[in-house]
Order: C-alpha cells, then structure tokens, then sequence
C-alpha cells in the first residue's frame, strides 16, 4: 500500500485497522460497548492495540513478531435446523443437542487456550462440516434466511464469543459462507444481502478485532457464483466498501488446501489466507509461502494459514514450525477421525471445547514454547 505524506513522516502508523479509518471517527453513541481490543496490519505484521503481536519474540532463530497464531473453531455458533438430522448432535450425557450449551462451553475455554499463546480463533457463520470431510451436509446450520438476512439467535451467540475475544486482546477471523451450506441462500441477491448485513453488523457493534473471510475455500464446490474464484473478490471489494463511521473491516477469503490465491483475490484481500490440508511435506507449506509473495499482484500484507489438519508436533520440522519460519501465521485444524474419542476434534459436534486430548496438547505446548505463552 502507498502511504500518504502523513503516514510517511509517522512510520509508526498502522497501514490498516480492523476498522480503516476513511473519514471521522464513529459517533459515541453508535458503539454499542467500549471495545478493548483492536486488531490492525502493518505491512506483514499484525498489531493489537497499536503494537506487533509477540513484540520483540524469537523462537529458534525465527523472528515470530507480527504473527498470529491461530486455531480453527468454526463451530463455536453451530446449530442444526434440520430435526431430521439435529439428534446426530446430541451431548452424551443429555442425549440432546443445545445450541446455548455449546456456545457457553466455547466461551469458558478461551481464557485457558488465550493463555497458551492463542492469538486468533475462526469462527463461521455456515459453520464447517462437523463429520470432518462430508460428500453430503443434509443439516441446516446457517445464519443466514433464505433471502440473506441474519438469524438473530446466531448473532447473539456470535456476540458471547466476540465479546470474550475482545476483552482476552483475541482476534477472530468471521467467515460467512462455507460450502454445502451456501445453497441454503435463495440467490445471488441474498448472498449480496448477507455480506452486507454482517459487515454492518460487526460495524454496528462497535467490534475493532473482527476480521472477515468471505468463505472458506471458495475453489470448492460452491453453488453461486459470486461465491467461487472468478468472482469472489467482488465480495471481498464490496465488503470493504460498507463503512460506519468512516470506518471498515479487514477483509479476505481463503482456498482449498495446497492452493495459493489467483491474482483478483489477492489484489483485493488485506491479508492472505492459505490452508495447509493435504500437505504432508512441511516444505511445502514454506514453499506456498514464497509462490504467494512472488505473484506480481502480492504487495507486502500478512500471510496467513487458517486451516491445516497435519501435526506431528512432537518433530522438529512440522507444518507449524515451517509456515513459522517462512514468517507465515498458522492456523489448527482439528477434527474427529473415525473411531477416535469424543475429546477429539474441535470442528466435530458435540466439541469439547477443553485442551482435553493429546493432539489439543500437542498444539497448545508447541504454541507456548514458541510463544512463551504471551
């Protein structure tokens, strides 16, 4: 990005907020609550209230500095409207689902999981698939109608899991759309309407540690078009156009595993999504990192992995350690494999929200060390 004359004399300025400000500043009484956390980019590090993530952090001879670590919970507001398919979901002690419970469990573990070093959390509207991989998704979790307009349940359990991000100094990437569940939107004009109420909403709420990713993996079968590769940056352009106050949101969208984002996409985004899955050679995922920034359309931004199912953390060399040392953010994918117990899998429902199992550790104690657990 070019700075202006002003930014040039104040380096010291962030580039881009979670809120960008173009113009005044937001009027008292449209903020809802007084926000603590504001997450911001400058150039390819993130800040939290004005300062680099992990300030001054080297770990192994990798500078860590600017990065956010990160932890993939997208089902943290998930529902099932389907009751055909609702009883798949049910808590083994109720033997049934609750939508409530699970939203308050997630909350209560976020301190233990902000303490270990966690930075940022996804979360999406459309949720994942809480099978892990799924050909079919007959269950209905969307926050969205059918004509794109925001269910006010889900937004009030999104609200308990972005209020408690904020007062921990977390960021929270906000995913709106995910595959399988995007056909549950009438049309193209109930996508536009659903990307347009949320980013006011977040604005409306007064949140300044939000940042968006239209959907997960748009190269991914994706009904609307707008929604897949060739379009999508027009989400990503009209997202950041919507402002309140002068102010917008940071904004982005992420493809398949192994994939790197076609020009349109990146030249949009504000910062990079990448996803890990499929790769089992750690090299790799450094190698994606250096494809990214050599594309001609690639301008200094932070380069971010939200979505990578492959550990191994007790080895020197895993999927972590190589996005961290080609200064790449990271992102834990972590769902329940066939005949593993239920403490596995934070992407599976019902989710133990705890650092309950030995893959949950593996990550966690990998990112202290790394972290020192700031």
């Amino acid at each position: 990005m070019r700075m202006s004359s002003l930014q040039s004399a104040l380096p010291i300025l962030t580039v881009l907020t979670a809120f960008v400000t173009s113009g005044a500043m937001a009027r008292q009484h449209d903020v809802p609550a007084a926000r603590t956390t504001i997450v911001s980019i400058q150039a390819d590090r993130f800040l939290i209230n004005g300062q680099p993530t992990l300030k001054g952090v080297v770990w192994r001879g990798h500078r860590v500095e600017g990065l956010l670590p990160n932890s993939r919970m997208v089902q943290g507001v998930f529902d099932d409207l389907n009751p055909e398919t609702r009883t798949r979901w049910a808590y083994a002690d109720t033997r049934t689902w609750d939508a409530a419970r699970n939203t308050r469990e997630f909350v209560a573990a976020m301190a233990e999981w902000r303490r270990h070093g966690l930075l940022a959390i996804t979360l999406n509207l459309q949720g994942g698939s809480p099978e892990g991989y799924s050909k079919e998704q007959p269950w209905i979790n969307s926050a969205f109608t059918e004509d794109g307009r925001l269910r006010p349940e889900y937004m009030a359990r999104t609200s308990q899991i972005l209020d408690e991000a904020d007062r921990l100094g977390m960021a929270v990437i906000l995913g709106l759309f995910y595959f399988g569940q995007d056909e549950r939107l009438r049309d193209e004009a109930a996508v536009l309407r659903a990307v347009d109420g949320t980013v006011d909403w977040v604005l409306g709420q007064g949140y300044r540690n939000v940042l968006i990713e239209i959907n997960n993996e748009c190269n991914v079968r994706y009904d609307h078009a707008i929604l897949q590769p060739g379009r999508v940056h027009e989400l990503i352009t009209r997202a950041k156009g919507v402002t309140r106050g002068g102010l917008r949101l940071l904004v982005s969208t992420s493809y398949g595993g192994n994939t790197v984002p076609g020009d349109a996409v990146l030249a949009a985004s504000d910062f990079v999504l990448l996803h890990g899955n499929g790769v089992t050679n750690p090299d790799r995922i450094a190698e994606m990192v250096r494809l990214t920034r050599q594309i001609p359309a690639y301008t200094p931004k932070p380069i971010l992995f939200n979505e990578d199912d492959h550990y191994d953390f007790e080895t020197s060399w895993n999927n972590f350690v190589a996005a961290t040392s080609a200064h790449a953010s990271w992102g834990f994918f972590d769902f329940r494999r066939q005949g593993e117990g239920l403490d596995e899998g934070y992407q599976s429902v019902p989710v133990a929200w705890g650092i309950s199992s030995a893959r949950k550790r593996g990550f966690f104690n990998l990112l202290q060390e790394m972290t020192g657990g700031r």
